[in-house]
């Protein structure tokens, strides 16, 4: 059983992300027919669960022989010195404060039969680390997992035609309010400093994020349902 998180009126449940998990599976078998890669986006505002989600569909899909790596957009943030440059530092996370066009062409060569290095963001550090990881000139799928994957804004939206299955991850402004705070709070920040870091810039990124949506192929609703 895959597990995920929901928050309701401060209580957090456990929900079983099991289905999600087998509709995708099922579907991203059937794109293998074709030729070249499955390169699957998993897009959707900050704390949507993107992240469970494409770690859990690679674990099912390597469990059946078939060779799948994740690669997060989070290893495109711009480093803190030069967002402080710039002015920045106090909206890390919203689309101008990412690599974007470095990102579009990592995508691009991930399309490619060859190993490619990929940053991590390591958030106990608070920044990305170059070739932290390397998907495998092997792996016949790739999970993408980030904010802005299907975002109608430059450079961003040159992702759209790289993306052989496009899912989206829509949760209400009520409940990624709660899971925000929520993952603030489990980072040490006290409850106002997690609060007032959530509403000052992570939710302005997500109504960002959910104002200029490109279409996706399958969309999730907060409960698991498809929508």
């Amino acid at each position: 059983m895959a597990l995920g998180l929901s928050i309701e009126k401060g209580i957090e449940h456990v929900i079983d992300i099991t289905p999600q998990i087998n509709i995708l599976a099922e579907r991203i078998h059937a794109l293998r027919e074709q030729p070249g890669r499955v390169i699957v986006a998993i897009a959707g505002p900050p704390a949507s669960g993107k992240t469970t989600l494409a770690e859990e569909l690679a674990r099912r899909l390597n469990a059946q022989k078939c060779l799948t790596a994740v690669v997060p957009q989070d290893g495109f943030h711009l480093d803190n010195a030069v967002l402080e440059a710039r002015g920045d530092l106090p909206r890390k996370g919203a689309p101008h404060t990412f690599d974007g066009s470095g990102f579009v062409h990592l995508v691009r060569r991930l399309k490619e039969r060859a190993d490619v290095a990929v940053p991590l963001f390591d958030r106990s550090r608070d920044l990305a680390v170059a070739g932290a990881s390397i998907v495998p000139a092997e792996a016949e799928v790739i999970v993408v997992e980030g904010n802005y994957l299907l975002f109608d804004a430059a450079p961003w939206f040159n992702l759209a035609p790289l993306w052989t299955l496009k899912v989206r991850l829509d949760v209400p402004m009520p409940e990624l309010r709660a899971r925000l705070i929520q993952r603030w709070l489990g980072h040490g920040l006290s409850s106002a400093a997690a609060t007032r870091r959530a509403t000052s810039n992570d939710l302005p990124n997500a109504q960002t994020v959910l104002d200029h949506a490109l279409p996706a192929d399958i969309t999730f609703a907060a409960d698991g349902t498809l929508i």
